[in-house]
């Protein structure tokens, strides 16, 4: 394992996640964000199922930590969550548990060179997958001040006269190759009161958004969940912004409405929040876990 990214990771919202997916003994598990095996783990040693279990990720890194899991039959896909679900419907595989966790793990988080936070200064990258794709700073030095303003407005959910200005100061002082530098910009030119959270916080969100494409991803894979299910099978998304929460939301409310066509039944009338259920990680405040199960 490389010594550059430790695996220490804790998995949000665990209790809440094995409480309410129920891993019962012999069932198949999808994880289609394994990551570091935080909840994989602990759900697989309820299931003891790893012949029939498949995790996916699309980080390098958390691949490599997943090997210990394929020595005891698991089977692992390095690629984004969309592909492996495209893939597996296509062979006809269909699952009693999946999860989905849509959250920047904090190995991640912690190793500069992956470019996700200013709180370690690295190369602006961003990428989920560094295999392919646009950088951070491929966007940000070459994007136009209304592409970036649409961006960070959109999916930074700041409001648009702010995010205009963090857009002209982003392009006026461009090109950006570090987080650290771009972090600074942004706050030096930040309008109005700046809270506990630091300015640059948002944008960043917005950045890492659209670098992977991440709405896009979540939109196409939630529209796929029932083909991948079995009968009675459970399903659960853990989310961290009201953009992602929105969508699961709005998808397992369409796939229960459908009439005779509906295919879901809601578990979690309300999310589960990690603020009140997930105290021992901060970084897991602003999560929110939904479940449903296929008719």
């Amino acid at each position: 394992m490389s010594q550059e990214h430790p695996p220490h990771h804790v998995p949000v919202l665990l209790e809440a996640t094995l409480c309410e997916l129920a891993p019962k003994a012999g069932e198949s598990y999808l994880d289609l964000t394994a990551g570091y095996a935080g909840h994989a783990t602990a759900v697989l040693e309820k299931t003891n199922n790893y012949l029939e279990s498949v995790l996916v990720d699309r980080d390098d890194y958390a691949i490599a930590h997943l090997q210990h899991m394929a020595d005891q039959g698991v089977r692992l896909m390095h690629t984004d969550f969309v592909s492996a679900a495209k893939q597996l419907c296509e062979e006809g595989r269909t699952f009693d548990i999946i999860l989905i966790d849509l959250g920047v793990s904090s190995p991640q988080l912690d190793q500069g060179e992956r470019g996700f936070s200013f709180s370690h200064n690295g190369p602006l990258d961003m990428r989920m997958d560094r295999r392919s794709g646009k950088t951070a700073a491929d966007l940000v030095n070459t994007a136009s001040t209304k592409q970036l303003s649409a961006i960070i407005n959109e999916y930074g959910e700041e409001p648009y006269t702010q995010a205009r200005s963090i857009a002209e100061n982003i392009v006026a002082n461009r090109p950006f190759e570090d987080t650290e530098t771009l972090a600074a910009v942004i706050k030096q030119n930040y309008r109005g009161r700046q809270g506990k959270i630091h300015p640059a916080t948002r944008t960043f969100q917005a950045l890492r958004i659209a670098v992977n494409d991440e709405l896009g991803q979540v939109k196409t894979v939630l529209r796929l969940l029932p083909q991948l299910l079995n009968e009675g099978g459970r399903v659960g998304v853990i989310s961290f912004h009201s953009l992602e929460d929105r969508l699961v939301k709005r998808s397992f409310k369409f796939q229960t409405n459908s009439g005779y066509e509906a295919e879901l039944d809601v578990l979690t009338k309300k999310p589960i929040s990690g603020a009140t259920e997930d105290v021992h990680n901060p970084r897991s405040r602003s999560a929110k876990l939904r479940v449903a199960v296929k008719k």
